[in-house]
């Protein structure tokens, strides 16, 4: 049979099985595959939120999704054009996401009548009209994988864990990924037990000749790289970029960073990651709770190291009252919230932006903390070493917001020059050659207090939760220094709008009247609905915070320019809470609260209905 090859600009591709079968692996390798070729790609992993749901049910679906193209990619894509269904469950939990027409690629052997009802399937789905209007294509995948593994040693059920090479083999073969990054990563995988890596690589094979020889597809595809600016580039997700950040401001700081948390989904990662890198001098605990692992960062900071402590939601809960102290304290810290949905344990493994008023206003008194919030999962880099910058520079604790969606996904990122990157001096006092006295609460110019490493001669102060004294540190009791160091912690946090970028406006006509305005991981989204709203001859600006507190100096300028703002928000509204009393605009939210990510899709509509009105 002749098969054609079809050019395509973007395809976006769904991996869906029960949580054992290997899904999150089979669309790591593939993206690897697709980042080698030099498409732009953003993906989507989205996990169970049970650690181990019974096999075959709708509740223990694991997918992955990515989006890949010759041009520009913004988001994971609102719909698949390509559906890989391991089992019934993955169907019924995934078909929606699948667009009309689309391509569903079925494991033939998994719809049997017990895995039908576990599902909870009355009839068989392939034969009662609710695939209809669409492409599929059942593919025997176990059987065959069983039947290329026969000699390798291994017994029938270790083979069929393999059935999910033969999916990546089968996608490889229809979009012309190349085969040796998944053949060179098996063996450095399963390199030391031969007989798995034998089975792997046979199902890989496999399903890569069976895509090639079969006479069930006609076509495979072809999807040219993207344009890029020159550089070394690497797939990174949002949690590897963040680790790396803070050890790339540790360095271009000069400060051991040690980092201390508890584990907790998302946020775990980061540990995970950050314990790799003992080379670069990198200390990693794992306290006994929250309270402690926030409490320890902070001792960290006093003794003049980096001092991190990372966790998600309900952690934030627990840190509460030791962000107080250091806030109290004046220590640079910096305080990582992966957010998830909540509240309390909520759906560990889904995304949201429920935790912007936690993070201004979740400490009692008045408790300022400057907040910086990265945008895409290579940003956290960035965003990492912005929140050192600040915390170093002005002595404060810094939360930086992060959330599900942007720990997990990926994207390509150029791998800077370590030169590049901005340089923090930690300007650490010294002992007073003229013996002067030491004064631990004098400031510089930026309401910053001194930062005393313990055992410096001469350096000798207080510290703890008390109220400070101005000046000297002592405790004090009075009413007017109470006052007064108040508004001195308040004006050091409000003055760093004087020291980040204005707000930047996306605006091409310069005439729009309905501003669109984000934070935090609705970047891409937010790209991709202006583009598209802009395709169809409307005209809307955009622009995107990084600063929440403060917010850029330029903010209000900004907004009074355009009569309409609409921000979409996964949570119910909370930066639009703080536009709308801060600057008197009528914002408008979209939101979303579905451990979901808002597509393009969804915005556009909005926007489109906000232009109309």
């Amino acid at each position: 049979m002749t098969k054609t090859v079809e050019e395509k600009q973007r395809v976006v591709v769904r991996f869906a099985g029960d949580s054992g079968d290997g899904m999150q692996l089979t669309g790591d390798r593939f993206t690897s595959a697709t980042a080698v070729l030099g498409n732009d790609l953003a993906t989507l992993p989205d996990f169970p939120a049970e650690i181990r749901a019974p096999a075959g049910t709708v509740h223990g679906v694991s997918a992955f999704q990515i989006q890949f193209a010759a041009t520009d990619v913004t988001t994971p894509g609102d719909r698949a054009d390509v559906l890989i269904a391991m089992n019934p469950a993955a169907l019924k939990a995934d078909l929606h996401t699948v667009e009309g027409g689309g391509t569903i690629i079925l494991n033939e052997d998994a719809f049997t009548p017990r895995n039908l009802e576990k599902a909870g399937y009355a009839q068989d789905p392939r034969h009662d009209g609710t695939l209809d209007g669409y492409q599929v294509y059942e593919v025997p995948m176990t059987s065959l994988t069983i039947l290329a593994t026969e000699g390798v040693g291994i017994g029938k059920k270790e083979a069929e864990r393999a059935k999910n090479m033969f999916a990546l083999g089968l996608l490889s073969w229809m979009y012309g990924r190349p085969t040796d990054v998944t053949l060179q990563w098996l063996e450095g995988k399963f390199g030391g037990r031969h007989e798995i890596l034998d089975a792997n690589v046979a199902a890989f094979k496999a399903g890569y000749n069976f895509g090639e020889t079969t006479e069930l597809f006609a076509h495979s595809y072809k999807v040219e790289a993207a344009p890029a600016e020159p550089g070394t580039y690497r797939n990174i997700a949002g949690a590897t970029a963040l680790a790396w950040g803070l050890v790339a401001a540790a360095d271009r700081s000069g400060l051991p960073l040690f980092y201390a948390s508890y584990p907790i989904t998302p946020a775990s990662e980061l540990l995970h990651e950050l314990a790799r890198h003992k080379s670069f001098g990198v200390r990693t605990l794992q306290a006994e709770d929250e309270i402690a692992a926030a409490g320890i960062a902070l001792g960290a900071a006093f003794a003049g190291h980096l001092g991190v402590t990372g966790t998600s939601g309900p952690g934030m809960d627990l840190k509460a009252e030791m962000l107080g102290l250091a806030v109290i304290m004046e220590l640079p810290m910096v305080v990582v919230d992966v957010q998830r949905a909540g509240p309390s344990t909520g759906m560990p493994t889904k995304t949201e932006q429920g935790d912007l008023l936690l993070s201004m206003f979740g400490r009692h008194g008045e408790s300022p903390m400057p907040i910086v919030a990265a945008a895409t999962p290579g940003d956290c880099f960035d965003a990492a070493i912005e929140a050192v910058r600040l915390a170093v520079t002005y002595r404060t604790p810094v939360i930086l917001l992060s959330d599900t969606f942007l720990s997990n996904s990926s994207e390509p990122w150029r791998v800077p020059e370590v030169d590049s990157l901005p340089a923090v001096d930690p300007r650490f006092e010294r002992a007073r050659e003229d013996g002067g006295r030491f004064l631990p609460y004098e400031r510089d110019e930026r309401l910053a207090r001194p930062w005393a490493v313990p055992g410096t001669p001469g350096l000798v102060h207080r510290i703890g939760g008390l109220e400070r004294e101005d000046l000297t540190g002592n405790i004090s009791y009075e009413a007017d220094n109470h006052e007064r160091m108040t508004h001195l912690r308040r004006a050091k946090v409000e003055g760093i709008a004087r020291d980040i970028p204005p707000l930047e406006v996306d605006d091409p006509g310069g005439d729009a009247e309905l501003l669109v305005l984000g934070w935090g991981s609705t970047l891409g989204t937010i790209r991709a609905a202006t583009r598209r709203v802009r395709e169809e001859g409307r005209s809307v600006a955009a622009a995107h915070l990084r600063h929440l507190h403060p917010f850029p100096a330029n903010i209000g300028e900004v907004l009074s320019r355009y009569p309409k703002v609409l921000i979409p928000e996964m949570n119910l509204g909370q930066l639009a809470l703080l536009i709308r009393a801060r600057y008197l605009v009528d914002a408008r939210t979209y939101s979303k609260v579905q451990g979901l990510p808002i597509f393009a899709d969804e915005l556009e509509h909005e926007i489109l209905r906000a232009l109309d009105e």
